[in-house]
């Protein structure tokens, strides 16, 4: 049986979770591989929970990765990444956006935002890195493109070229936004080792 890598995506509704899914899944299709790619939108326009699945391999049957099997939990927001802990397998990578966004619940102040977050979740991992992705974003010109630094940020983590990630990004972009997106990319790969 060929080996399938998991990838799970999370974070809040609005942060280009599913534009970010769906430039690693062309990223890795580009590179020969079966992908499968699922998304679970709870209350997302809301600010409520996504989560997008990308398993890739020579053969690939199910979108949905099980529980304990990802290699890589890629979190936008650090109570989401938190809270799918519990996915990742035993050895696995976790690199995550330093943001916090609070849920109604903190918002209302029914419920206080869990502090040392970052520490609980390096305690938890072998691997654990955390990226300032809202500061990158404004130093490339544009806070909206988190999710390309964090998408430059991920590409350190997986083997390939980062023209392959550059071709991809150069077609999902609009050309008004190319430049940030691109000077945002580069400030992601620069963030992790």
């Amino acid at each position: 049986m060929s080996k399938v890598s998991n990838i799970l995506i999370a974070g809040v509704g609005g942060q280009g979770i599913l534009l970010a899914s769906e430039v690693l899944s062309e990223v890795l299709m580009n590179q020969g591989f079966d992908v499968k790619k699922s998304e679970i939108h709870g209350m997302s326009q809301r600010g409520g929970s996504v989560i997008s699945h990308v398993r890739y391999g020579e053969r690939v049957y199910a979108p949905i990765i099980p529980e304990g099997e990802a290699d890589l939990l890629f979190g936008f927001e650090l109570l989401e990444t938190a809270r799918y802990l519990p996915m990742l397998r035993k050895g696995g990578t976790v690199l995550s956006n330093n943001l916090r966004i609070f849920p109604p619940e903190v918002l209302l102040g029914k419920q206080p935002y869990p502090e040392g977050l970052e520490e609980a979740i390096a305690a938890q991992v072998d691997r654990f890195s955390v990226v300032d992705g809202l500061g990158l974003a404004q130093k490339a010109g544009d806070g909206r493109t988190v999710n390309t630094v964090l998408l430059g940020a991920l590409s350190r983590q997986l083997p390939y070229e980062k023209d392959c990630w550059l071709e991809v990004l150069k077609k999902r972009v609009p050309a008004k936004a190319l430049e940030a997106n691109l000077e945002a990319f580069d400030l992601g790969c620069q963030s992790v080792d």
